[in-house]
């Protein structure tokens, strides 16, 4: 058995951060390994089923997510597993991108075989030797024993800043005041949903669900989502802190993916109370299936046709990196020079105690520019980080841990480390113009 692998660029994690990143890379000319701890790939997109994914555009529709994100989803299409971006019926967002998972996971090798991408599952980062501010090595647990892996540059897409934290590179967590983080949840599907059923009873009364709901659509356009239900909930007495129901349409036509779990309180690093969280997670998901077949419309012949393998984590550590957004960046539109991706998600803070949602819209053009800078973590010189721990405030994280987000900041980091070893400087060091061109000319968004 090997107990030594050597690369030029190591991605930890395999999610869709670190997918994108590995095949960047690849791309860039890198020999690359992408290591993810389950035995396939898609992060909290196939272990956790978070879906539909959004967005990928702006309030009005402006497309701001492209690259190898989009290219993902025209391959999916392409394959049956995807009908591309759809229209929010839900309100929140202009536009959501239904997908298949099972297709997901084996698009998602097949395009990291063609970057000539290594891959290297049921593998868990344990340790990471670091000497004079650069990482040597990073030790993996596996099945046939420790493995370390040597590499020249390292990206840490684990989405809880495991590479990034175990290197010594500052961290925080959760909001300034407390350091509580935002709710988990265990999502699931259900077969056997009449949605139209579902539809005309948003149509006979609107005011019963979001206030963004377009009803004036439904006839015209397939539903995706929907949230409300809220005289139902309301009176329901079922002890979940939440305040409405809310739900996917997909992948299959009865099919939809339930979002209404929560389970707060609780830290998503810490194994013992991750342990609490899966089992409180489950007993919740039993709670919804019975209230959503007795009480909403559509649901009175659904059951359960999948639950999570593991509860939905949206924010633990992240990096106190070079910058930190913040959420006047975000809600302001600004963008920078150092700009390696926009977004058009809003603001959506899922409140740590209490049973709401905090929502705030982006203004100017509707998109926010992402610095690399905040792919940059403090003192450690071959690290980048990309996904859902990259250095923002609680608030602002609120909006990059959304999946296209997270995409579109792997892309970043993967072309940025293997363009850093192609010009022998360090990432810090690396050309901002330079990194920018070669971002656009792979067809990202930047302006």
């Amino acid at each position: 058995m090997k107990s030594e692998l050597n690369f030029d660029v190591v991605v930890a994690g395999g999610g869709p951060a670190g997918i994108n990143a590995a095949i960047a890379a690849g791309r860039g000319g890198a020999k690359t390994l992408l290591i993810e701890r389950y035995g396939f790939l898609g992060g909290m997109s196939t272990v956790a089923l978070v879906y539909p994914w959004m967005t990928f555009h702006t309030n009005t529709g402006r497309q701001v997510i492209k690259g190898i994100a989009q290219e993902i989803v025209e391959r999916l299409e392409a394959g049956g597993g995807s009908p591309g971006h759809l229209r929010d019926t839900v309100g929140f967002t202009n536009t959501v991108t239904p997908y298949h998972p099972e297709k997901y996971k084996l698009l998602a090798l097949e395009m990291l075989e063609e970057a000539g991408v290594e891959v290297l599952v049921h593998s868990f980062a344990d340790s990471v030797e670091v000497k004079e501010g650069m990482i040597q090595s990073i030790r993996l647990i596996t099945k046939s024993g420790p493995i370390t892996v040597n590499g020249k540059q390292f990206i840490d897409a684990t989405g809880d800043a495991d590479i990034a934290y175990l290197s010594g590179a500052p961290c925080l967590k959760g909001r300034s005041s407390d350091q509580k983080t935002q709710p988990l949840t265990m999502k699931f599907r259900m077969r056997g949903v009449d949605v139209f059923k579902v539809k005309e009873a948003m149509k006979k009364n609107p005011e019963n669900f979001y206030k963004k709901t377009p009803i004036d659509e439904l006839d015209t356009i397939p539903l995706t989502g929907v949230q409300g239900f809220y005289k139902e909930w309301n009176a329901s007495g079922v002890p979940i802190n939440r305040d409405q129901v809310l739900f996917f349409i997909g992948p299959a036509e009865d099919e939809v993916l339930v979002n209404c779990t929560r389970v707060q309180g609780l830290d998503g690093t810490d194994v013992f109370d991750l342990t609490k969280g899966e089992k409180e997670g489950r007993k919740q998901v039993m709670m919804m299936e019975q209230f959503l077949q007795s009480k909403i419309p559509g649901f009175e012949k659904a059951s359960i046709s999948a639950v999570g393998s593991q509860i939905g984590i949206r924010e633990t550590r992240r990096i106190d990196g070079e910058y930190s957004l913040t959420i006047d960046d975000v809600v302001a539109g600004r963008k920078y020079e150092d700009t390696i991706a926009l977004s058009g998600y809003p603001i959506d803070i899922h409140d740590p105690t209490g049973k709401g949602v905090q929502a705030n819209d982006i203004e100017g053009d509707g998109s926010y520019g992402i610095p690399y800078r905040c792919l940059l973590p403090q003192n450690i010189d071959n690290l980048l980080v990309a996904g859902r721990c990259i250095s923002t405030t609680h608030e602002a994280l609120a909006t990059t841990r959304l999946t296209p987000s997270c995409m579109a900041t792997g892309q970043a980091a993967g072309t940025a480390a293997a363009l850093a070893l192609a010009e022998d400087v360090s990432p810090k060091e690396l050309a901002i113009g330079k990194l920018r061109e070669k971002l656009e000319n792979a067809g990202a968004v930047l302006q």
